[in-house]
């Protein structure tokens, strides 16, 4: 969602760059504030209906700028009460976000790029190949959208970076979204309740974690040699294990704070007993905990879940080292929503 005529998009703002803005247009920094409780408080798409305006700086802003907004051009529901919903983007492109109910809480999972590079040889996405980087505002409008939906009483408290997309690779403006999504100003999440989860991209791994406090970090891990990781995820080859790990150990941590890595398990690739034990070898000395993932199946791909006693004694051998490691299962399988399953089909 670039420009249109000239105009701005506001949500594309950093908020230092709303009240450049409002500046610009010689009104006082303090219209920045009221500017952005109608964007990300109330989700006001029209000017007009920002009533606590003056009437001549709301005539002004349409002249200026724009409003995006994305709706939901699909809603699908799961047996389990996960939604997965499609957006259309300004230039035809799709995307999809998915919702999943907790107990008392709802988590979004966003995209960050329209399709994805890596390659991933388990993910739907990464075989699509990537078609764009999102903006901010397209971002931003994930969560705007999918609220906008939601009855008053539910409450949308935590989101996850690991929809389609590689979000290290579209690193200066998942900044700006998340400065938004963060912001007092903007729409108010804590940064213990945002989850960044990357394929190992280590410069900006390194970038990203020397702003203290900023998001949650989930490190997609998937095997335990490079020969194997190489052959699961490309991205290995340019920055291998042991360089990932190395980075993850630099990592600043507060007193309870964990590395979160998450391990799809595919059927006779990576889910041997062997496999785990090398697991726990390659993480010492890290505080990690491991998010094991059961390779959720989507038509065209090879691989295969694993049995389910494979499954339990990966999980035992790690807990038996001392490592915290849950078994995550797919949610939305029936829709094509669950990890790696997301494609932007309508």
């Amino acid at each position: 969602m670039r420009e249109r005529e000239g105009r701005v998009n506001l949500k594309n703002l950093s908020l230092e760059g709303l009240r450049e803005f409002v500046v610009s247009l010689e009104e006082k920094p303090f219209r920045a504030a009221q500017l952005a409780r109608w964007l990300y408080g109330r989700g006001a798409r029209q000017f007009e209906a920002m009533t606590d305006l003056a009437k001549a700086f709301r005539e002004k802003l349409p002249e200026r700028a724009w409003i995006s907004f994305l709706e939901p051009a699909e809603v699908q529901a799961s047996q389990d009460g996960t939604k997965k919903y499609l957006f259309l983007l300004d230039d035809g492109e799709r995307i999809e976000s998915v919702l999943l109910p907790e107990k008392d809480h709802y988590t979004l999972c966003l995209s960050t790029q329209v399709g994805c590079a890596l390659g991933c040889k388990f993910c739907l996405t990464g075989k699509q190949g990537l078609r764009r980087n999102l903006d901010p505002s397209e971002m931003v409008d994930q969560i705007v959208g999918v609220r906008a939906t939601l009855p008053p009483e539910s409450k949308l408290t935590n989101l996850v970076l690991m929809g389609m997309g590689e979000p290290l690779e579209n690193f200066q403006s998942v900044l700006r979204a998340l400065e938004i999504i963060r912001s007092p100003m903007g729409l108010q999440f804590s940064h213990r309740r945002v989850t960044l989860s990357t394929a190992g991209v280590i410069p900006r791994i390194e970038e990203l974690c020397s702003r203290r406090h900023f998001v949650k970090l989930a490190i997609s891990l998937n095997a335990s040699t490079d020969e194997q990781r190489s052959q699961l995820m490309p991205i290995n080859r340019k920055y291998p294990l042991e360089d990932l790990l190395a980075a993850c150990r630099r990592i600043p941590l507060d007193n309870r704070e964990k590395i979160t890595f998450e391990y799809v398990l595919i059927r006779g690739v990576n889910d041997s007993e062997e496999d785990a034990q090398r697991v726990t070898q390659i993480l010492r000395g890290i505080r990690a905990k491991i998010n094991l993932i059961p390779f959720n199946e989507h038509p065209g791909s090879p691989f295969q879940r694993p049995m389910d006693e494979a499954i339990q004694r990966f999980r035992e051998i790690l807990l038996a080292k001392r490592f915290p490691a849950m078994v995550r299962q797919g949610k939305g399988l029936d829709i094509l929503a669950a990890c790696g399953q997301l494609g932007g089909k309508v």
